[in-house]
């Protein structure tokens, strides 16, 4: 499957984004491993969280699909999942495969969780050696570093543990081993990443205090399922906040887009640069912030990115490079090393698929540097079977002269299966 991009005219009008990929499948669990029904409402019905509603089908949970966007999801209580019959496959979702073994953990069950040939290259020591510090059963290959994990349900202990790396699915899968451990659980990480997990478990009932980067969870507490509206997803927003500030003539309005602090270092590094981007109409539902985002075609300057605002873009910081070849000046991107353990090496992906098109970019170790401005040139480039990766080239394209081909674009949909069609609802060539 390949995506065709021409040059646009402008980017204009209304439109929505799906919902929020992190929120989806924070809700399919914890609304799980709680009593009652929960109601879920602007699930995301792409890849990785059906994904992650497969697996909790397996492992015995009922969910009601009343439409695309829309679960009952029928909690079976902390301990209450069952021996699956079958091998948990997570696709391409690092964040079920990450978060599952400290649900499973605690469960009387074993399980084997893998995923598709991108998983089976992704760093798992990071969340099975903290597992094991709480006790749990984990074996994998190469000890556990990489997947197929197989795990076997035990009796947990609280820890102390403090993260070498801000993570969240690492910091989602502690927190909810701590739900089902003896004793208190207690994490620390170097800085702030996403919170989505901190704010459901408050929202469901979970007895958790929360310090600065200090995350203290009492294990045996009964979750209570609630009503869950997840708001638009502002990293898929992303993609289109930045084709409306690098095309001129844009003006685009992005409706009900998640604007929790953790995740909007997309924003601030965007602003810095000089984009035209407001935030209208903020509300808060299901403990989760949105707002309404207007923005329009801006000149941009460089700027340096590095330090406690990565955590805050990493998934943003390929369609971010994209901008910054069309800003003035030497963009310098650092710190964000995580980049070369996603489901491609986005830092070499990213680097080499934009010089196809012209772009002056530097690759690190940790980052990019980007000079700029740049006229690119339409190109036949690869996802790398990356679905941010295509995106971002997406976006590029439509400041490239002529036409751009984007090889294996099939990929879009682990998080966006309507993205091409929301971009040519918004385009004009």
């Amino acid at each position: 499957m390949q995506l065709v991009i021409k040059k646009a005219q402008s980017i204009h009008g209304s439109i929505t984004v799906p919902g929020d990929k992190s929120i989806s499948h924070r809700a399919v669990m914890i609304g799980s491993l709680a009593g009652g029904v929960t109601h879920v409402t602007g699930f995301l019905p792409a890849g990785d969280c059906l994904s992650t509603m497969h697996c909790l089908e397996l492992l015995g949970v009922k969910i009601d699909k009343l439409s695309e966007t829309e679960l009952k999801i029928h909690g079976v209580g902390l301990r209450g999942l069952k021996e699956p019959d079958d091998v948990l496959n997570t696709g391409n979702s690092g964040t079920t495969t990450r978060i599952l073994p400290g649900i499973l953990a605690g469960q009387d069950l074993f399980a084997v969780i893998t995923g598709d040939e991108s998983i089976r290259r992704r760093p798992m020591a990071r969340v099975v050696e903290p597992l094991r510090l709480m006790g749990a059963e984990i074996l994998g290959r190469e000890d556990g570093r990489y997947a197929p994990l197989a795990v076997k349900g035990t009796i947990l202990k609280g820890i102390r543990y403090d993260l070498p790396v801000a993570s969240a699915q690492v910091k989602t899968s502690l927190l909810l081993a701590g739900l089902l451990a003896d004793g208190d659980t207690v994490i620390t990480e170097p800085s702030k990443s996403r919170d989505h997990t901190e704010r459901m478990l408050e929202l469901f009932g979970a007895n958790l205090e929360v310090e600065g980067t200090t995350y203290k969870i009492k294990g045996g507490r009964q979750l209570i399922a609630q009503e869950v509206d997840i708001p638009g997803d502002i990293s898929s927003a992303a993609f289109f906040i930045v084709a409306a500030l690098i095309v001129a003539g844009s003006s685009l309005t992005i409706e009900n887009v998640g604007v929790n602090n953790t995740r909007t270092g997309i924003l601030d590094a965007l602003k810095d640069m000089g984009a035209n981007v407001e935030l209208l109409g903020y509300e808060e539902i299901s403990n989760e912030p949105r707002a309404l985002i207007k923005v329009g075609h801006s000149p941009l300057r460089s700027t340096t990115i590095e330090g406690e605002i990565i955590p805050r873009m990493i998934d943003e910081i390929p369609v971010f490079a994209v901008a910054a070849t069309q800003a003035k000046g030497k963009t310098v991107i650092r710190g964000a090393k995580e980049l070369r353990v996603k489901e491609s090496d986005r830092i070499a992906a990213l680097s080499a698929e934009l010089k196809k098109m012209g772009a002056d970019i530097e690759e690190l170790e940790d980052g990019m540097v980007i000079n700029g401005p740049t006229r690119l040139k339409g190109a036949r480039v690869k996802s790398h079977g990356d679905h941010r990766i295509a995106m971002s080239l997406a976006v590029a394209a439509l400041v490239a002269e002529g036409e751009s081909v984007i090889e294996n674009s099939g990929c879009i949909a682990i998080s966006y299966p309507s993205f091409e069609k929301t971009l040519l609802s918004c385009n004009s060539y």
